[in-house]
């Protein structure tokens, strides 16, 4: 009996634990989310103040973050694999967030570009780090809850910046708003560090051939990238962020472009779209998580059918007629709702197929391939198309520019498609009993 309640006891206090450190994580991840969201909010007082064209804002918030996760992206998921991710997570986001408050001392385009480098570093080294910690304290079953969780954490950050943003901005001007961001995250990266161990890393399903740190180094992605349901998932999630943070970077500018809306009140709106995508990132991590218990092919189905339904109502949002304003609102707050279906099944479903000591390697190909062409081509695309369209159509150019970008979720969906095709094979290797030599 006494047995009994001690091991009750340590797997509550486990339980408890494990629900500390994925808050934490998502709290993290929130912060850094705003402070990369922060210049969509702050584009119109910014670009008023240095008289920048949509090209140079898209170059401004793609650019920097896109070169340094280039840089650091693999790199650090390498090193979240072999290494202890606790400090790697706090060092990445705290360094990160000291860089982008010092955006408050910028005086051109080089200064903001050199913020956005920063928060680029936290998301490098902190976003695999944090998925390979939580694949680690929760069981397959209950994975994909558990990343829909921390994945709420950039839809939090992002209705953070919509709601405080334009309040910060009002009373102390766009400059304190992105050190107060900062400060936030170095604090809470402090308490990261000094509060959660180490989780043990969960042995690996799959030997792998023995090699050396540096083969192994070399080797880690084109093993990844070599099996069609990782290569295919990494290509689809690469899609789905090109359209997604293309609109987040240029919505509320469009919000208030197109419909002569203040910039709170566009804000506003844009906080409700959040609030909506933060709900589908959750129902979709428990809905994936119920229907995968009976066919694991589930995994999968499930951004295919989000994928599907978001591009739809995208479209219906961007090419209603702009007298058109409730339909357009409603097919924009629906949309919110289904394109964060996609996350959480597809970075559990890599962490279900992908051995143990690749996974934060894997999920940093995603993340990188999403701030190459997200951040990097999205934006900088979407600013030049503005311009470009706004010489034919007056007034309608970013409209049209973001209905353009919203294109790639066709292929998208067609990506995965293809995983889905070959999810259920690679599922059964990857939990096959590995025999192991007398």
């Amino acid at each position: 009996m006494q047995k009994t309640k001690k091991t009750m006891t340590n797997k509550n206090h486990q339980s408890s634990s494990r629900v500390y450190v994925l808050a934490l994580l998502t709290a993290l991840s929130a912060l850094t989310f705003m402070d990369r969201q922060i210049l969509a909010v702050l584009l119109q007082p910014i670009k008023q103040e240095f008289g920048f064209s949509d090209l140079q804002i898209g170059l401004i918030t793609g650019l920097g973050f896109a070169l340094t996760f280039a840089v650091l992206g693999i790199p650090l998921g390498r090193l979240a694999d072999r290494k202890e991710r606790r400090s790697l997570i706090a060092w990445c986001r705290g360094v990160g967030g000291s860089v982008a408050a010092l955006g408050a001392l910028a005086t051109g385009s080089g200064g903001l570009t050199a913020s956005r480098a920063g928060a680029a570093l936290g998301d490098a080294g902190g976003g695999a780090a944090s998925m390979s910690i939580l694949a680690d304290l929760y069981k397959p079953h209950e994975r994909s809850r558990a990343m829909s969780v921390f994945g709420v954490g950039n839809a939090m950050g992002a209705l953070l910046a919509l709601l405080l943003g334009p309040l910060f901005a009002e009373w102390w001007g766009w400059r304190v708003t992105m050190v107060i961001i900062g400060v936030a995250i170095m604090v809470l990266s402090l308490v990261l560090r000094l509060s959660i161990s180490e989780p043990v890393r969960a042995i690996a399903q799959v030997i792998s051939e023995p090699q050396d740190g540096r083969q192994q180094a070399k080797s880690a992605v084109a093993l990844i990238w070599r099996e069609p349901v990782t290569r295919f998932l990494i290509v689809g999630a690469a899609c789905v962020l090109i359209a997604g943070i293309s609109i987040g970077a240029w919505n509320v500018a469009l919000l208030a472009r197109r419909f002569d809306l203040s910039l709170k009140q566009a804000g506003t709106i844009s906080a409700g779209a959040a609030v909506l995508s933060v709900s589908g990132s959750l129902f979709s991590g428990w809905l994936t998580d119920r229907l995968a218990r009976s066919d694991v092919r589930w995994q999968i189905r499930i951004p295919v059918i989000g994928t599907s339904l978001a591009m739809v109502l995208g479209f219906g949002y961007l090419l209603v007629g702009s007298d058109m304003f409730m339909l357009s609102m409603a097919c924009m707050l629906i949309y919110s709702f289904f394109t964060s279906w996609w996350a959480p099944a597809t970075y559990a479903a890599l962490s279900l197929v992908v051995p143990t000591e690749r996974r934060a390697t894997a999920s940093a190909m995603v993340l990188m391939a999403g701030a190459l062409l997200g951040n990097g081509v999205g934006p900088i695309v979407a600013g030049w198309l503005s311009d470009v369209l706004n010489t034919v159509a007056p007034g309608e150019g970013l409209r049209y520019a973001m209905a353009i970008m919203m294109c790639t979720l066709l292929p998208a969906v067609w990506a995965f498609y293809r995983a889905l095709q070959h999810y259920p094979g690679a599922y059964r290797k990857a939990h096959a009993p590995v025999a192991v030599a007398a």
